[in-house]
């Protein structure tokens, strides 16, 4: 696996959707490693266009963290606001729930197909494929058919379980910056 190196990493993408309903949902698992992130680092969330964002700063990297407020199916909306701060497809990677992934495995990869994800998808579909992915396993359903009301219920595994899933993914995006 092709290694991130921590000059090229300029803007975090967490996936979820909007409002207060949707933040315990499976989909939402990249909103809640952005709010360890930016919790962690001191930052406040503020809105810009179709976003939440901030900035945090690792180890001297100043990172910008984008939790796309326009729903999962066309988060790839907030590219262009991106590429206008001079930040582009390869300096991006995206925290994202992840089905292929057992439950609280977390791993990353550069490139790739969006595999049926939406908001992979709508990413993609603005700026090519060229950015990190980091996965947070989900699990998967065992009738593919179930998949859709699958992402959208809650976790059903121990909040403890949860939380160390995501300080795992946290633990691996401050590891790119070392």
């Amino acid at each position: 696996m092709k290694e991130v190196k921590n000059n090229t990493i300029q803007a975090l993408i967490g996936l979820g959707n909007p409002g207060s309903k949707h933040y315990y949902q499976r989909h939402n698992i990249g909103f809640r490693v952005l709010d360890v992130l930016a919790d962690t680092y001191g930052a406040s969330w503020h809105t810009k266009g179709e976003a939440e964002q901030t900035s945090i700063t690792i180890n001297g990297h100043i990172i910008v963290l984008i939790k796309p407020q326009t729903f999962m199916n066309t988060s790839g909306r907030v590219i262009p606001s991106l590429i206008k701060q001079g930040i582009k497809a390869e300096s991006i990677a995206v925290v994202h729930d992840e089905l292929e992934l057992p439950f609280g495995q977390v791993k990353y990869k550069l490139g790739g197909s969006h595999k049926g994800h939406n908001g992979l998808r709508s990413i993609i579909g603005v700026c090519g494929a060229d950015f990190v992915r980091i996965r947070c396993g989900i699990g998967r359903p065992a009738n593919k058919d179930d998949v859709p009301d699958y992402v959208l219920q809650r976790f059903t595994e121990s909040e403890q379980d949860i939380e160390s899933m995501i300080q795992s993914a946290v633990g691996m995006i401050e590891s790119f910056f070392k």
